[in-house]
């Protein structure tokens, strides 16, 4: 399927002419003194719509929109991805991506050489500096696959192109046009960043919404970069999970065993751990090293090849899937985080 813009065919024409076409078209109108941008007047009318939103909340121009959007392209494959996303795998098959020796060994080498900068920011959130490591290994291997998509063609294919999801990328996207005007970038810097199939940036992989809300300048240089410096994002990851609630030296996650049926209605759903140790105990749960004492916790089930294991979670593994909603991802992170501390203590004692 070929990537199409978000303008309707003109005539017939293939998509790649009518963008060329249109583009021209919008200079030539302008210096001639036109009235109207032509190109506003082709727009898809969800997309107008949202062109119109933007200009009466936030005081955007409508012809810089246009021009924008005039050149967004629709990428199917984006919608492919999401519509059958790797958490989706059963924790056996989806684990061995994460939790392997290349990202171990990675984890330890990013650990070595930014020690310093993950220090200062466990010391100022609270957040373990295995828990930092693991997060940037998971989402972007330490800074080396940060998305290849445009990030204005993800967002955009997302926000008119995916229904099921469609009110959360609209959001998105508006929140990337105001990071750019707040950022001072350019035009081309606005449509040329790249991220992930989602929309996500930079090392950590934000969402542009996450970005303005919880990005932070680590380094100090006047400027927040999750791009370019290492010491932003590092920062800026656990100023996010520091946002939502982390609490520094609490249990995370304790395994569990099952017994009956009843545990069924203490699986994670997504909500904050609300179960106490008496109340997982009356729905035939318990932890094999025991309950931390006033605490609260949901229970994670993962399926293996052989069976399923159990764990409890705690307020920081419900904080974990605020960056990302997936138990799978979570876990993954968790074990991911003590194999590389465990590793790395090894390494420095040989």
């Amino acid at each position: 399927m070929k990537p199409r813009n978000y303008l309707p065919p003109y005539r017939g024409a293939r998509w790649g002419r009518t963008i060329r076409f249109l583009l021209h078209a919008s200079v030539f109108l302008a210096a001639g003194g036109a009235p109207a941008l032509a190109v506003a007047e082709q727009l898809r009318p969800e997309v107008e719509s949202f062109i119109g939103e933007m200009v009466a909340r936030h005081g955007f121009e409508q012809a810089s929109l246009a021009h924008i959007f005039s050149t967004v392209q629709f990428q199917p494959s984006i919608i492919t991805v999401m519509s059958r996303p790797a958490t989706s795998r059963p924790w056996y098959e989806y684990r061995p991506a994460f939790i392997n020796s290349k990202r171990i060994s990675g984890g330890i080498e990013f650990w070595n050489r930014y020690g310093g900068i993950l220090e200062q920011a466990r010391k100022e959130f609270g957040v373990p500096e295995e828990i930092i490591v693991a997060i940037i290994g998971v989402e972007t291997m330490y800074g080396v696959q940060t998305g290849s998509h445009r990030v204005l063609d993800a967002l955009a294919t997302l926000a008119f192109d995916y229904p099921r999801r469609a009110s959360f990328f609209r959001d998105e996207l508006e929140h990337y046009l105001l990071l750019g005007r707040e950022r001072s970038a350019d035009l081309a810097d606005l449509l040329n960043i790249k991220g992930s199939y989602a929309g996500a940036i930079g090392v950590p992989q934000f969402m542009p919404s996450s970005y303005r809300r919880y990005a932070v300048d680590f380094d100090h240089d006047g400027k927040i970069d999750l791009t370019g410096s290492m010491a932003d994002a590092i920062g800026s990851v656990a100023n996010y999970l520091k946002s939502y609630g982390w609490e520094a030296e609490q249990a995370i996650v304790l395994p569990a065993l099952v017994n009956g049926e009843k545990y069924r209605a203490a699986l994670f759903a997504g909500q904050k751990p609300g179960y106490s140790a008496e109340e997982m105990r009356k729905l035939g749960i318990i932890t094999r090293t025991g309950f931390p004492l006033g605490r609260h916790a949901t229970l994670i089930k993962l399926e293996n090849a052989d069976g399923n294991e159990y764990w409890l979670g705690f307020n920081n593994f419900y904080v974990i899937t605020r960056y990302n909603r997936s138990v799978h991802y979570a876990m993954s992170v968790l074990q991911l985080a003590e194999h590389i501390r465990t590793a790395r203590i090894f390494s420095v004692q040989q």
